[in-house]
C-alpha cells in the first residue's frame, strides 16, 4: 500500500498586507452588506475603596459610570480614525454597559456593536469597551493609582461570511486582582 503524502495545511494569510508585505484596507465592496454584531467586555480591578466612590457618586470628577459610558459610544464611533485599517462603518447601535462588582472589587464594562455593512463591527466594540475602561482610568487615578485595565476581548460576533462565534465559558477570566507591592487586595 503506497505512503501518501500529508495532506498540506491551507496557509492562513493576513488580510491586511499583500503579497509584497505592503500594508491595506481590505476591499470589501464585492461583498454584500448584511447584519452584524458583537460583544466585546474589559474589566477595570480598583480598590474597594474607589468602588464605593463610584457606586456612591462620590468622585471629585463627576459621574464616572455615565461619564465612561459616554466615552466608550463616543470612542467606538471614531474606530476608523483610531484604528489605521479598519473600514468607517455605518453603526446602527452601539450599547456600552458598566457593572460594578464589590466581589471581584471591579467594574465589568462590556459593548455591543451592530451594523448592516460589507465588513464586521468587533474592531468597534472592542474600541468602546477599551475607551469606557481608560475613561474610568482617567477619572479615578487621583484617589487611586493602582487602577488595572485587563481582560479586553470579543466575547462573540454575528453576521458575515464567516458565521457566528463565541467565547467559551472555560476561556473567561478568573477575577483575581493581587497588587505586589502591597500583597493581595482584600474586600470588604
Amino acid at each position: 500500500m503506497p505512503i501518501e503524502p500529508p495532506k498540506r495545511r491551507e496557509r492562513r494569510r493576513l488580510t491586511h498586507v499583500d503579497r509584497g508585505g505592503r500594508p491595506r484596507m481590505v476591499d470589501v465592496s464585492a461583498k454584500p452588506a448584511t447584519a452584524r454584531r458583537a460583544v466585546a467586555e474589559a474589566e477595570v480591578a480598583l480598590e474597594q475603596e474607589t468602588l464605593s466612590l463610584i457606586i456612591d457618586g462620590n468622585v471629585a470628577k463627576g459621574d464616572v459610570l455615565t461619564v465612561a459610558e459616554m466615552a466608550g459610544v463616543m470612542g467606538g464611533k471614531r474606530t476608523a480614525e483610531l484604528i489605521p485599517l479598519c473600514h468607517p462603518l455605518p453603526l446602527t447601535d452601539l450599547v456600552v454597559e458598566i457593572t460594578p462588582d464589590r466581589a471581584a472589587g471591579a467594574l465589568r464594562i462590556r459593548s455591543t456593536a451592530a451594523t448592516v455593512a460589507p465588513t464586521g463591527v468587533e474592531m468597534e466594540a472592542l474600541t468602546a469597551a477599551s475607551v469606557a475602561a481608560l475613561t474610568v482610568y482617567d477619572m479615578v487615578k487621583g484617589v487611586d493609582r493602582g487602577v488595572e485595565i485587563r481582560s479586553l476581548r470579543l466575547l462573540e460576533k454575528s453576521g458575515g461570511a464567516s458565521g457566528d462565534w463565541r467565547r467559551e465559558p472555560s476561556e473567561q477570566p478568573v477575577a483575581r486582582r493581587t497588587d505586589f507591592t502591597r500583597g493581595p487586595r482584600r474586600s470588604r
